[in-house]
């Protein structure tokens, strides 16, 4: 709630103000010319002439603090309101750090038009079209503000690769990738939302077929690890009875 020394130019409460002024102003003249002789009425019609520009002059810092902080107020709202969105401070799969390294990782471009740049190379193989992956994500509209995020949610984001359960241009995207890598993509409008995005409130919204941001790393491949352990398995069997 604002402070009451903080009111409005021209609301009830100020006018109120300068009436209680002008009352008492009119009250002191009136005591003054009662109480003074004729001879005396000059002299003392200085005085409350003085009194008066005294009284207008505190009228006037009245009104002057009354807009410098009336405006001062309004200019910490168009300050927040003129950036758009607050600053993030949220979760982020690449830090400070990480994107100063990023400007010298050279760019990928594949024929879809999709672009990426590796921050971390994974290990092991990479997911097979039709298995599912585990992947964290950080979503972000070019500007780098966030629209979506796993790290917030607080949970990976299981989905099934190669299946049109995501973007197109994340769907190939996460295709190259190893286990524990990262990635940043640069999603161009056509493999992104061709309809736009609605975000939740107080993110920005995704408007239809512009390029989008995505920072994905590729947790595991539920699954293949138990599949890899079985192949091993097999094979130490194999040679065992080849002996």
């Amino acid at each position: 709630m604002a402070s009451s020394l903080l009111l409005p130019l021209g609301s009830a409460s100020a006018k109120s103000l300068s009436m209680n002024h002008q009352a008492i102003a009119r009250g002191k003249i009136r005591d003054l010319i009662v109480r003074c002789s004729s001879s005396e009425l000059s002299g003392k019609a200085l005085q409350t002439n003085k009194y008066g520009d005294e009284l207008a002059l505190v009228r006037r810092r009245d009104v002057i603090g009354l807009a410098l902080g009336v405006s001062s107020l309004l200019t910490q709202s168009f300050d927040a309101e003129g950036a758009g969105l607050p600053p993030e401070e949220k979760p982020r799969l690449c830090d400070d750090a990480c994107e100063k390294e990023l400007e010298n990782v050279p760019m990928v471009t594949t024929e879809s038009g999709l672009q990426y740049k590796d921050i971390k190379v994974g290990q092991g193989p990479s997911p097979p079209i039709g298995f599912q992956v585990a992947a964290n994500y950080v979503a972000m509209v070019p500007s780098g503000q966030i629209f979506d995020s796993s790290l917030e949610k607080g949970q990976l984001y299981i989905f099934r690769v190669g299946s049109d359960q995501v973007i197109k241009g994340l769907d190939e995207g996460i295709l190259s990738m190893k286990i524990g890598g990262k990635r940043r993509l640069y999603i161009p409008g056509s493999l992104a939302f061709p309809k736009g995005l609605t975000s939740a409130p107080g993110r920005p919204r995704v408007a239809p077929n512009s390029p989008v941001i995505f920072d994905v790393s590729l947790e595991y491949i539920p699954g293949l690890e138990v599949d890899e352990e079985e192949v091993l398995s097999l094979n130490f069997n194999f040679s065992i009875s080849l002996q």
